[in-house]
Formats: C-alpha cells, structure tokens, sequence
C-alpha cells in the first residue's frame, strides 16, 4: 500500500473559521477526511498532521524519512520564511507535493516565494482545498509512470 504524509503548518487548525473568502468554509477535519476517502480509491493510506510550530513540522519530516511513498505539505506561513522546513524535505527520497489552497503568486508579495517549491516535484495552488486531490492524482500518475 502506498503511504502518504499529509503536512498542514501553522493556522490549519482554525481552516473554516480563518479568512473564508480566501480559504473556504471546510475545516481541517474536513479536508483531511476528504483527502483520505480520495486516497482510499487508489489504495493509499494517508497519515495527516498539523502544527503551528515550525520545530515540530520539521520533526514530523525527519520521522517521515524512509517510512512514505509520497508527502504533500502546505507549509502555511512557513512557506514564505522556513529555509529549515526547506532543509528537512530535502533528507526526502520521496517526491514532495506543495499544496497551496489559494494562489500565491496572487496574494501580497511577501507570500510569492515559497522555500517549498525547489524540493518539490510539483506545485498545486488556486484549486481551493481540491488542490489536495489533484496531488493525490498526481501521486498515482508518479507511481504508475514509475512502473510500481
């Protein structure tokens, strides 16, 4: 079975509440459900988590390391400042997804760099929280263009 880590950074815990008009209505558990029963399809299981503090995003991809197939991370925030997020997805053998809910390079200038996208084998933003299932999608095209 294929194995997903799901990585959401700081202020996911407040999804549905934070920002609609930018962010939608669902919660995180929402979104996290919505990813696993997406996932389910393909046979993936997903693991999710959420913090708001950068040391432990950074642990979670350190315990991450040889133990996925695949993991997709919106960094939140953290995108933007987080050399030492960018740092540990790079111990990665695993190809790393960026999610973004809203479109980056559309919000302020200070959120149009992202520390994420050069570790990353691709970069999903402005699909709102379908975003998630098209990495989904894209993890099975990765796993079945590499013949497993």
């Amino acid at each position: 079975m294929t194995k997903i880590l799901l990585i959401h950074g700081p202020n996911f815990n407040m999804l549905g509440k934070r920002e609609p008009q930018i962010y939608g209505t669902e919660t995180l558990a929402d979104l996290e459900k919505k990813c696993i029963d997406h996932a389910a399809q393909y046979d993936f299981s997903i693991d999710c988590y959420q913090s708001n503090h950068e040391g432990e995003i950074i642990e979670s991809v350190h315990a991450a390391i040889d133990q996925y197939d695949a993991v997709i991370i919106n960094a939140g925030a953290y995108t933007h400042t987080s050399i030492a997020i960018h740092d540990a997805l790079k111990l990665l053998s695993c190809p790393i997804f960026e999610v973004h809910i809203s479109n980056i390079e559309e919000r302020e200038e200070f959120r149009r760099h992202s520390y994420i996208t050069p570790v990353a084998a691709a970069l999903i933003m402005g699909q709102g929280t379908d975003g998630y299932l098209q990495a989904i999608d894209k993890i099975r095209e990765t796993i079945n263009s590499s013949g497993e």
